[in-house]
């Protein structure tokens, strides 16, 4: 049996982010929660995104490796228009 974490897309800037960003570029911005196995997120450690909220740092070459490691759904817990 894996262990699993939490991670909310990037944490509590996920509102900030979809709701400030997204919506002004996209028109709508989704704020996610998901599991992903403890050990493979080990890899990256947290860090501090401009003082505000934490962030996991998968670097985009590595988001195809980063989603077979996600455990369930993906929920969208907030739409933002």
């Amino acid at each position: 049996m894996c262990r699993r974490r939490s991670f909310a897309g990037v944490w509590a800037g996920a509102y900030g982010l979809a709701r400030d960003w997204n919506v002004k570029h996209d028109g709508v911005g989704f704020a996610t929660r998901f599991e992903v196995e403890t050990e493979f997120l080990r890899r990256y450690p947290v860090q501090q995104a401009g003082g505000r909220f934490s962030s996991c740092g998968c670097r985009a070459e590595e988001l195809d490796e980063f989603n077979t490691h996600i455990v369930g759904t993906i929920q969208v817990v907030h739409e933002f228009r």
